[in-house]
C-alpha cells in the first residue's frame, strides 16, 4: 500500500485521481480549499481550508504530514483563465502564476522531508505550456503559467535525482472538466486511469519528461 497525496482532488481529474487509487487499496491524502459532498463520502483523509494562491497556506499543510511519509505526490490543483490582447487582465495572469506554477513547486518544496527517497512528484500541467505547440495564441496568463510549471518541474527532476525522487510531467489530455466548460473529448477517470498507469511507469530514466497522457512525448 502506497501514500497518495493529491491537490485539488474535490472534483474533476482530481476526484477521479482518488477513487482511482483507493480501488487500488492506497491511502489518499486529499489537499483541497474545499471538499465536494463526493469526495467527504470517501475515505480520505482530508486536508480543506488549502488555499493554494497564499504560500503560509501551504507551508501550514505540509507541516502537518511526518517525516517519511508520502510515497506519491500529485500536484493536480489549478486554475484556467483566458486571456486575450483585447481582454487582458494581469491580475488573472498573476493568480494563474502563483496558483498553477508557484504553489506545486512550493509544496514540493516543503514536503520533501514527508516524500520517501525514491519516491515520486507527478506535475499536471498542459501542453499549453509548450512554446513550440503554440499555433493559436491566446490564454497568456495559463500558457505562460504552465510553461513556467514545467522549466521548475525540470529543474526539480535534476535537484532530487540524488535522493532517486522522480519528477513526471503530464498534460492530461482535453479532459471532460468544469475548467473547460465540459467540452474535452476525454472523461476525467480515462485522465486518471492514463495518469495512474503513467506514474506507475515513473522512474528516475524517464524523471523530468514531459508526456502526454496517451504516453506521447510533447515538445517544450
Amino acid at each position: 500500500m502506497q501514500h497518495i497525496v493529491i491537490t485539488g482532488g474535490n472534483k474533476g481529474i482530481g476526484l477521479a485521481l482518488v477513487k482511482q487509487y483507493l480501488a487500488k487499496g492506497d491511502q489518499v491524502s486529499v489537499i483541497c480549499r474545499q471538499p465536494s459532498p463526493e469526495l467527504a463520502d470517501l475515505d480520505v483523509t482530508l486536508y480543506s481550508g488549502a488555499e493554494l494562491s497564499e504560500s503560509q497556506k501551504i507551508k501550514g499543510v505540509a507541516a502537518k504530514f511526518a517525516e517519511n511519509s508520502i510515497d506519491v505526490l500529485i500536484n493536480n490543483a489549478g486554475i484556467f483563465c483566458n486571456e486575450t490582447l483585447d481582454n487582458f487582465n494581469d491580475e488573472t495572469i498573476l493568480k494563474q502564476f502563483q496558483v498553477n506554477s508557484i504553489a506545486p513547486l512550493l509544496l514540493s518544496q516543503q514536503l520533501l522531508g514527508a516524500l520517501k527517497d525514491g519516491g515520486k512528484i507527478a506535475m499536471i500541467t498542459s501542453r499549453m505550456g509548450s512554446i513550440a505547440d503554440n499555433d493559436s495564441g491566446n490564454y497568456y496568463g495559463y500558457r505562460m503559467a504552465k510553461a513556467a510549471l514545467n522549466a521548475g518541474s525540470v529543474s526539480l527532476a535534476n535537484d532530487l535525482a540524488p535522493r532517486k525522487i522522480s519528477v513526471g510531467i503530464y498534460h492530461p489530455g482535453y479532459v471532460q472538466t468544469e475548467m473547460v466548460g465540459f467540452g474535452g473529448d476525454i472523461s476525467p477517470d480515462e485522465a486518471a486511469r492514463r495518469l495512474t498507469g503513467l506514474i506507475s511507469e515513473l522512474s528516475p530514466a524517464n524523471s523530468g519528461k514531459f508526456y502526454h497522457s496517451n504516453g506521447s512525448e510533447l515538445p517544450w
